[in-house]
């Protein structure tokens, strides 16, 4: 899903919590930042190659082959997030993050890479424009909480934007999910039929109908958390007096 996964530092929590966390240690605090600066770059050329080639095109029909190459490099690269929260040296949920990274390394590997066919779709456009924007936020605000240095207009971007990108980004990879099932039954890709020797059998049709019903209970839940870390952090957005 396009929900972002939380915590990259321990910066970016402890401004939500009553108790002020100690960060990272120096080595890796100076590796998160290297890492984050790089994301952000990443998703940056990314956006460069997306209004390149709208202006060499002037269509926006099938810009996903401009960077597709870009894109599964870093959107892959995101799992690196996972080990971060596995080793301790940010504070977020293994199983969360886990989740909300695999589910978009899944969309880019086993369903857009894997049926080419809807490579051209609009919906692919959708989510990669979703996923683009959130990540350049993203990343930045990571850097800059890391070097205790967050300007208010990325931490609020942080919690604003998503509010029309998260429905974005669902809304194009479920129609995009929608646009593989004709071709995933039809030529039973990555299915498993019995008999076999292991006496298993897999419908990946069957699977990727199942993804789509999980997004009903999930996209709701992470959702509302995200509007509810908007308050904590942003608090009455319109009184910026409020803010330091």
């Amino acid at each position: 899903m396009s929900a972002a996964a939380p915590g990259a530092s321990k910066a970016a929590h402890s401004e939500v919590g009553p108790k002020k966390k100690k960060g990272p240690g120096a080595l890796a605090t100076a590796y998160l930042v290297i890492y984050n600066v790089v994301m952000t770059a990443g998703w940056l050329v990314i956006a460069v190659g997306l209004v390149r080639a709208y202006l060499a095109r002037g269509s926006y029909h099938g810009l996903y082959y401009s960077i597709e190459k870009p894109l599964k490099f870093f959107q892959t690269g995101a799992i690196l997030e996972i080990l971060h929260c596995a080793v301790g040296i940010v504070p977020s949920s293994v199983v969360l993050t886990g989740f909300q990274v695999m589910s978009r390394v899944f969309l880019t590997w086993a369903v857009t890479h894997s049926v080419r066919e809807v490579q051209s779709e609009d919906s692919v456009l959708l989510f990669v424009t979703a996923w683009t924007i959130t990540e350049i936020i993203r990343y930045s605000f990571y850097t800059f909480s890391l070097l205790n240095h967050l300007p208010y207009l990325i931490k609020w971007a942080r919690y604003t934007f998503f509010i029309v990108l998260y429905p974005m980004g669902v809304t194009g990879e479920l129609l995009t999910i929608y646009a593989a099932l004709p071709y995933v039954q039809k030529t039973g890709l990555y299915s498993v039929t019995l008999p076999n020797k292991y006496n298993f059998s897999f419908d990946y049709y069957t699977f990727l109908i199942l993804v789509m019903i999980s997004y009903i209970p999930l996209f709701p839940q992470l959702y509302f958390h995200m509007i509810r870390q908007r308050k904590k952090v942003l608090g009455h957005i319109e009184d910026y007096s409020k803010v330091e």
